[in-house]
């Protein structure tokens, strides 16, 4: 047989290389070939209460109706809006969606850190949001801001475990309402970026979500004040958003839980931790069943259907709704039935009275 020269070889491979068109990482997205059993599910099992979720106070009568038929399509029972506002502004936004569906909706207060540097600041805000339990808030929702961008005048941040908002917390628990709490953001955020970044993509999309400028503290220290305030509150019961980012870390995240009773968290926007690890994500929720909620943050119908199939079903090797947020396959953990009830609403009714029960089975 005739040998090639390696010059006609290398030729010929890059030649064959040349038909194929640049592509980049953002644009790759290959098709399994994969051949296994599909369960796909568009609605819920259980009817069930998103915890996290966010609607504008704007909203006409058609936009509610349509929001409606779509909570109804997918299973949606009862909304939790966390960007109720105060005031005014929270009156007026739970009527706009409570006026024709009374029983959909229920809304979390908000405060306004602008005039954190005022002596009497978070007594004014504990008075505030009392106010706000009497016009129906249901819970407290702090946005990332605290602990994070928010400085006070003399320009240094405001840890979340900052003394002086003490009243609120306590006020909180006097309420006996939860305060649902975003701190923090992925620990990939801090890392270099490079070609170990889990999130490599999203942070070249998204430039500005990079928090290794020296303005922002570390990860484990940015946590850390968000621990050590529940730790100082333990009557005030806090729900740690997005699984407290460590979803990645699910036997952290248990120590957490077990040395806090305080402390509840929920799955909103980080699905993609629990569907990777299926068996140890089936096991840690089967064991804090009564600790974790359903949520899902940004609000899209279709979207749901990834977190029904992850939940409820044992299918395989299945895609995420966002490639930006995971570029890896999706596993069912096949919940039992009586962990997906409290995830989708029993624990949810538990930290919320209020919300009317007649659409849950039990």
């Amino acid at each position: 047989m005739r040998k090639l020269p390696l010059l006609f070889l290398l030729a010929a491979t890059s030649s064959a290389f040349a038909q194929t068109a640049p592509m980049s990482f953002e644009e790759y997205d290959p098709k399994s070939t994969l051949v296994v059993p599909e369960h796909p599910r568009t609605k819920a099992k259980y009817p069930f209460i998103d915890v996290h979720n966010h609607q504008r106070r704007e909203m006409t009568a058609a936009d509610v109706d349509k929001l409606i038929a779509d909570m109804d399509r997918i299973g949606l029972s009862v909304m939790v809006n966390l960007s109720g506002g105060s005031g005014d502004a929270f009156r007026q936004g739970l009527n706009t969606l409570r006026e024709r569906y009374p029983k959909r909706f229920v809304a979390f207060a908000n405060i306004d850190f602008a005039g954190i540097d005022e002596p009497d600041f978070a007594t004014k805000a504990a008075a505030q949001l009392e106010q706000d339990v009497k016009n129906d808030a249901v819970g407290l929702k702090i946005f990332k801001n605290l602990g994070m961008f928010l400085n006070d005048k003399s320009g240094k941040r405001v840890p979340t475990d900052d003394p002086r908002l003490d009243p609120i917390w306590k006020k909180a628990g006097e309420l006996k309402i939860p305060v649902l709490i975003h701190t923090g953001e992925p620990m990939a955020f801090w890392s270099p970026l490079d070609k170990h970044n889990e999130r490599w993509l999203e942070l070249q999309q998204y430039p500005n979500r990079r928090r290794d400028d020296p303005k922002f503290a570390s990860f484990e220290q940015t946590m850390s004040e968000q621990f050590n305030l529940f730790r100082r509150h333990p009557k005030t019961t806090f729900i740690a958003a997005h699984l407290a980012w460590l979803g990645n870390d699910l036997a952290r995240l248990g120590k957490l839980l077990d040395e806090m009773p305080n402390v509840y968290t929920e799955m909103g926007a980080v699905l993609y931790e629990l569907g990777r690890q299926p068996r140890a994500a089936r096991a840690f929720l089967i064991k804090y069943q009564d600790r974790v909620l359903m949520g899902k943050d940004i609000w899209n119908a279709d979207e749901y259907a990834t977190y029904f199939r992850v939940l409820e079903t044992e299918d395989e090797y299945f895609d995420y709704y966002r490639k930006r947020h995971a570029f890896w396959k999706m596993y069912g953990l096949g919940l039992p039935d009586e962990v997906l009830k409290k995830v989708y609403y029993k624990n949810a009714l538990r930290l919320m009275p209020a919300i009317d029960r007649t659409a849950f089975p039990d």
